[in-house]
């Protein structure tokens, strides 16, 4: 292994997390506060002393209270500290917290920092239930998740139903289902079987949302308790961000770590890590079967490690919806039967919209120390849009800093033709992926087909939800849709209606 000069060494010396259960809905903790708190209760993890010296502080971008944005100042400024270097992520993206343990690595790594704070918060559970005591004029429920401002538009995806991650991750799992010859009820029993392990894992995970144990069967089988949500997912399958949660943690070089006394058993070290994006516009995508861009983000992390699954203790792949673990493990070759979490998944574990990575590099630190052990972060933001994942280890890598962690032009290489988008489309067509959403009564509200036309473009038609025989053709498993044919017809300007063949 080369020598490393200790001053330029990024290791994460303390982490923090925070539950915040409010009876009451005004009693709960704002994110700022959730932030402060999980970085004091990192401080203290890495015996104190720390914070009044930091030099870079990273604020993961917060939704459940816009009124509060941006959030960094008032963070810095609750903890009595003046960073040189602070910030706050442009959006509230499910990669952030791994993108800014990298970047105060390289700061470390080119001297610009000896001292970097890294945090986030949710406070999505208080904030609903504070906006549920307000109705819409129309007497519509507020949903924090649809109307936040970089969402509340109105496009040609929009006017589909495709407007949240809830939406449109269902397009990947049921393309990548067909893709990997599943049957809708092999693909559900996989589905169920991950996330019944992540249950387990969050019944022991300090810090976990939900702590109790459910089998597989009941993840996916619809219930009062676990309605359907967009097919196939139920509740219990999508992200819990109904939470008030904090984390965060803080890394310093080497030398001051051992300059602050802290133990060598205490540290963790950084190994390499890699990121690359899709388009932001998920029609813009070339497949819903797999990612390129994942894919390049894990398997050039591993080459770049020189590890392969067997090697890894502990991973954490992000589980957001199936779809993305499903894929993930496939590129990584990680075993059905072997835990995807180390926290206990954003269902379980909870998923406090762009920081859930926090709370999993808390696991993973606690889980290395005093080991030689490996562990895998992945994580995944926007639409299955940002990939970026990095290597841990209870013990000293080879890795230096800074280092270069962007590959998107591998990515890009990797990536087939996109379609062309016809919005204007009538005529025969095939499905490439589809979902339907229900009301919370369980009733189909409206399905959407992402289609092909013959030339190769690509189009969306929708199906009422009053079309009871196109519901269950999509839905009851009988027949895969993906790849069967039909027609796409409109009339004037309304939506265009998918028709079966």
């Amino acid at each position: 292994m080369p020598e490393q000069d200790p001053e330029y060494t990024p290791v994460i010396v303390g982490v923090g997390q925070i539950n915040d259960r409010p009876e009451v809905p005004g009693d709960g903790l704002d994110p700022v506060a959730l932030m402060v708190e999980a970085l004091l209760r990192a401080e203290t993890d890495a015996s104190g002393g720390l914070l009044a010296d930091c030099d870079s502080l990273a604020v993961v971008a917060q939704l459940a209270w816009p009124q509060l944005n941006p959030v960094d100042g008032k963070v810095a400024e609750a903890l009595g500290i003046d960073p040189i270097h602070r910030m706050q992520t442009a959006l509230p993206n499910g990669d952030s917290p791994i993108l800014l343990l990298h970047e105060a690595a390289n700061r470390i790594g080119k001297g610009e920092a000896k001292i970097c704070a890294i945090t986030g918060g949710e406070a999505l559970r208080t904030a609903g239930q504070l906006a549920a005591l307000k109705k819409r004029e129309n007497g519509g429920k507020p949903n924090a998740l649809r109307d936040a401002t970089h969402r509340v538009r109105k496009g040609y995806a929009q006017s589909y139903g495709l407007v949240v991650p809830t939406d449109v991750y269902p397009l990947y799992e049921n393309a990548g289902r067909a893709a990997y010859g599943q049957t809708l009820a092999e693909g559900q029993a996989e589905s169920g079987t991950i996330w019944e392990g992540m249950s387990e894992v969050a019944a022991h995970s300090e810090g976990a949302w939900i702590r109790k144990p459910i089998s597989a069967d009941e993840v996916i089988t619809p219930s009062g308790g676990n309605r359907l949500i967009a097919f196939p997912y139920t509740k219990f399958q999508v992200a819990n961000s109904s939470v008030n949660q904090g984390a965060g943690f803080i890394v310093t070089s080497l030398a001051e770590a051992r300059r602050r006394g802290i133990p060598e058993d205490r540290l963790v070290w950084l190994g390499h890590g890699a990121a690359a994006h899709e388009s932001g516009n998920f029609l813009a995508r070339d497949r819903y079967d797999a990612s390129p861009s994942l894919a390049t983000s894990i398997e050039r992390t591993m080459k770049l490690n020189a590890v392969n699954a067997d090697d890894l203790a502990h991973v954490e792949l992000y589980s957001c919806f199936p779809c993305v673990p499903k894929m993930a493990r496939r590129v990584l070759r990680w075993p059905l039967d072997k835990p995807a979490t180390v926290f206990g998944g954003l269902t379980f574990g909870g998923g406090p919209i762009g920081n859930y990575m926090s709370h999993a590099v808390v696991a993973i630190v606690r889980k290395l120390r005093g080991t030689k052990d490996k562990g895998l972060l992945f994580a995944n933001g926007g639409y299955a849009t940002h990939n970026h994942t990095i290597l841990l280890s209870g013990a000293q890598t080879d890795a230096t800093f800074p280092q270069d962690f962007d590959y998107q032009a591998e990515a890009d290489e990797r990536r087939g033709d996109v379609p062309l988008l016809d919005e204007d489309y009538t005529g025969p067509a095939t499905i490439e992926s589809y979902t339907v959403h229900y009301d919370r009564d369980g009733s189909a509200r409206s399905g959407v087909i992402v289609a092909k036309t013959p030339d190769g473009s690509r189009t969306l038609a929708s199906v009422p939800g009053a079309d009871a025989g196109t519901i269950a053709f999509l839905t009851d498993g009988k027949r895969e849709p993906v790849g069967a044919g039909g027609v796409i017809r409109r009339k004037g300007g309304e939506l265009a209606i998918w028709h079966r063949g």
